[in-house]
This record gives structure tokens, C-alpha cells and sequence, in this order.
């Protein structure tokens, strides 16, 4: 397993997808996204994913990292993952946008 640390460094393009849900659903959305966690997995130029959840249960959040441009823009062609993306959308709004990070700190 590769580990890369967001950093600006990197120059990975990122894809950050916020879900918004009712509390009850936000276990539902997460469990949508690990049960399909292999088809972007399978995708060329793949480099990470990360899901987070709010604590206050209205949100999920996945965090996506390709290799470059080209690789998230052939993923974006794909069936199976343009088909799982329709179907996490059917499950909850939400608002995706594509990403460079600028600058990250750490101690």
C-alpha cells in the first residue's frame, strides 16, 4: 500500500464530494461508498481515497486523489463509475468539485 500525504507537492489532483444527509442516513451513504470502494480502486491513475463523517451525522465527505488530470478524466468516462456516482447521488445531494491543493502545514 502507497501512502502520499496531501501536500501541494504532490500537484495530485483531488476530487472532495460532500454529502448531505439526515442523521439516520449518513450510516447508509458511508456503507454505499465502502461496498463500492473497488471500483474506483480499479480505475488507472487511482492514488487514494478517504471518507470522513460528521459528528453531528449531517455529512459525509470522500476525498479522491488521481495521478493526473488525464487519469480522473478517463475515470469520469468510465461506466461502472460514472454508474456508481449517479447511484451514491440517488442516495444523498451532493456537491462535488475538483481540487488543487495550494498549501498544506504541518508541526
Amino acid at each position: 500500500m502507497t501512502t502520499i500525504a496531501i501536500s501541494e507537492k504532490t500537484n495530485l489532483p483531488t476530487v472532495i464530494n460532500v454529502f448531505t444527509v439526515e442523521p439516520e442516513q449518513q450510516q447508509r451513504i458511508i456503507n454505499f461508498l465502502l461496498e463500492h470502494k473497488e471500483i474506483p480502486m480499479k480505475q488507472p491513475g487511482f492514488v487514494s481515497a478517504s471518507f470522513h463523517k460528521s459528528l453531528d451525522g449531517t455529512r459525509v465527505i470522500n476525498y479522491i486523489q488521481w495521478r493526473d488530470w488525464e487519469a480522473l478524466e478517463a475515470a469520469a468516462k468510465n461506466s461502472d463509475f460514472m454508474a456508481m456516482a449517479k447511484q451514491a447521488a440517488e442516495l444523498a445531494p451532493h456537491d462535488f468539485h475538483t481540487y488543487e491543493v495550494v498549501f498544506t502545514m504541518q508541526t
